[in-house]
């Protein structure tokens, strides 16, 4: 071995020096260890001994470059020496002056590297001064963090927004007042007034919108990566998102949702709480869809790196945001139950049901998942709590005052558009009352099919009936029977005709429809009979004198006389009665054709020619068969007519 060290040749020499150097490099021991390292190096041949100057030569470099990184950092250090409080009285320009923000991370990441190969940890004074410039450099690349996020965040385009909604508007004439006010401002729906429930939007699944300008996301990547290597991962989340929580408090501001307590929101009138329960709905979907989305991707961009930072800090900066919207939800779920709040409140409890499949995705906080949930539930029971509160207000709704020309009660107009709105949630229904169905069971016995119903549709099956049964009282208010009648045939037909053309059918089914209608016909029948009975008396031939040709004249002429007597009470009357289906109106008239004109004809054609010709005989006979199918035309019409003036104008 001793001769292969002496017989080296001259280039031998410098191949072992540049080993030793290469071995000093990967090494990177402390200076005690070098030392020793080079005496055993030194042992085996006297030619190493200059390796020592290498070692010399190294800490040199390592000097020179922690200097210049250092000068770098420190020019920019606000508490720096006097000659550059110019300069440190700007922010690094780094949108302006890319070179020069180059430069500076170019010495972070020197002095770091520096530190992370220990190879100036000998020397206590550098490591102190590094400590020294890495704690500046954070500082300052917080602050840069921070103004680049404030310069570049990207106002919320709530016109942008709106462009890309598809609104879905369910017509429903909104309660000014409380149910038991007779109903009456629950008509139907007036659009030009503009009393309609609206949805709300829903957003096309390609809605996307930058929160923060993309060119700005590289140099936030950059700071980010140069914090968190250093160990500063904190400051920097810190900074974030104490940002863009203000970013995302601006865009619920914009959005229409303010910051308010429980007390502030149980205080509102209805006008002004369905406003805020509206735009609420729809921050939600704007804050799911496009916020927190947003946020999310934001944060895998920027801390990519490191999936426990990017975790912190998206839950860090969502909370605020998602609480005040919690924060309202529970505030309504608590409240006061009307009638008029359920449609709100199941569209607050379907957009918070989808929201809440977001967040477990979106959130590794688990306390922000529990508190949506537990709205969720609030909600839900706040929506069932409602609809059966409102199944007890129809079926205990007392008003005494009867609808003067037997139309449809404002009640019937107001149960029916309100259960027709209600099929569109029929699902988030179905869901909601399907552990309530007690009530519903007792209806087992009218209906075999009752079995294969939805629980929603069971509900709607017992509000109809309490419906129909509250009308029946109602029914009773009139003392002319005919008029019962007519105001039974004209709510019955408008329940009816609600379920007909609608998803009601669907739930109720085609059994149902036939037995209302069977009903319809029920009444049409007692009326013709309470009505026209008397009429159509005075054409029978009892107590006249027998046949035509010795019929007494004065029977005759009293015949005559109550009929028209009784014709002219039932015009006057009926004209102001209102029947408002056309075709129910028709086939009235028509039934009461078939009874009364074959009647009047006939009893025309055996006795009318007795008093024709005689002494005043147009004092008996005052209608010909087609001047009283005139007059009926006139009936139900709702406008009360005299009949001598029509009479006098049909001539």
């Amino acid at each position: 071995m001793a001769a292969t060290t002496t017989n080296l040749g001259a280039g031998s020499e410098d191949r072992v020096m540049a080993t030793a150097q290469q071995i000093l490099k990967s090494l990177n021991t402390p200076k005690e260890v070098r030392e020793d390292m080079l005496l055993i190096f030194s042992s085996f041949d006297n030619r190493l001994s200059n390796i020592t100057d290498l070692v010399n030569e190294n800490s040199e470099t390592t000097g020179g470059r922690f200097d210049a990184a250092e000068k770098v950092i420190l020019r920019w250090d606000s508490s720096s020496s006097s000659s550059n409080a110019e300069a440190s009285r700007h922010s690094l320009p780094w949108e302006d002056s890319p070179d020069e923000a180059a430069e500076y991370l170019s010495a972070v990441d020197e002095i770091l590297q520096l530190v992370v190969d220990m190879s100036i940890r000998s020397d206590n004074k550098i490591m102190d001064r590094a400590e020294t410039a890495i704690q500046m450099a954070m500082s300052r690349l917080e602050d840069e963090f921070r103004l680049i996020l404030i310069r570049n965040t990207v106002p919320l385009d709530s016109e942008r927004l709106h462009g890309s909604i598809r609104r879905v508007s369910l017509s429903f004439a909104a309660n000014e007042g409380e149910i038991g006010e007779d109903f009456e401002s629950f008509g139907e729906v007036d659009s030009e007034r503009g009393c309609f429930h609206d949805r709300g939007p829903s957003f096309g699944d390609d809605l996307c919108v930058d929160l923060i300008n993309p060119d700005a996301v590289v140099e936030l990547k950059e700071i980010a990566e140069r914090m968190i290597n250093a160990g500063y991962e904190k400051e920097c989340v810190q900074a974030y998102s104490n940002v863009r929580r203000d970013a995302l408090d601006e865009c619920l501001v914009i959005l229409g949702v303010e910051k308010l307590s429980i007390e502030e929101v149980q205080k509102m009138d209805w006008k002004a709480l369905d406003e805020k329960m509206k735009k609420w709905v729809q921050a939600v979907k704007v804050t799911v869809r496009v916020l927190l989305n947003g946020e999310k991707r934001l944060c895998d961009q920027i801390f990519g790196g490191s999936n426990s930072v990017k975790e912190i800090c998206f839950n860090e900066t969502a909370k605020g945001c998602v609480m005040q919207l919690l924060n309202f939800g529970e505030a309504v779920a608590i409240g006061k139950r009307s009638s008029e709040k359920l449609f709100r409140i199941l569209d607050m409890y379907d957009v918070l049901a989808d929201a809440s499949l977001e967040f477990e995705m979106m959130f590794t906080d688990e306390y922000m998942c529990t508190e949506a949930k537990g709205v969720l539930a609030g909600l839900g029971d706040a929506a069932k709590g409602t609809f059966l509160e409102f199944e007890n207000a129809v079926k205990n709704e007392a008003s005494k005052k009867p609808m003067q020309n037997g139309e449809i009660h404002p009640l019937t107009r107001y149960v029916m558009n309100y259960v027709k709105l209600l099929v569109d949630y029929c699902e988030t229904l179905n869901s909601l009352l399907e552990s309530d169905e007690d009530e519903a069971n007792g209806l087992q016995s009218e209906d075999g099919e009752l079995e294969t119903m939805t629980p929603f549709a069971k509900r709607l099956l017992l509000l109809i009936s309490s419906l129909e049964s509250n009308l029946e009282e109602k029914s009773k208010l009139y003392e002319d029977g005919a008029l019962h009648c007519i105001f039974l045939m004209n709510n019955n037909l408008y329940i009816v005709q609600k379920v007909k053309d609608s998803e009601l059918r669907k739930l109720l089914g085609d059994n149902w429809v036939r037995k209302r209608r069977g009903s319809i016909r029920q009444y049409a029948t007692s009326y013709l009979r309470a009505c026209w009975t008397k009429a159509l008396y005075c054409l029978k031939d009892e107590g006249i004198g027998g046949s035509s040709n010795n019929a007494s004249k004065v029977a005759l002429k009293e015949r005559f006389k109550s009929f028209n007597a009784c014709f002219e009470e039932i015009y006057r009357i009926q004209t102001g009665w209102k029947v408002p289906d056309a075709q129910l109106r028709e086939e009235l008239r028509i039934s009461i054709s078939e009874k009364v004109l074959p009647a009047y004809r006939s009893f025309m054609g055996r006795f009318g020619n007795q008093l024709e010709g005689g002494r005043h005989a147009g004092k008996y006979i005052k209608y010909t068969p087609d001047d009283l199918e005139n007059y009926l035309l006139d009936l139900f019409e709702g406008t009360p007519l005299v009949l001598h003036h029509m009479r006098r104008k049909s001539s």
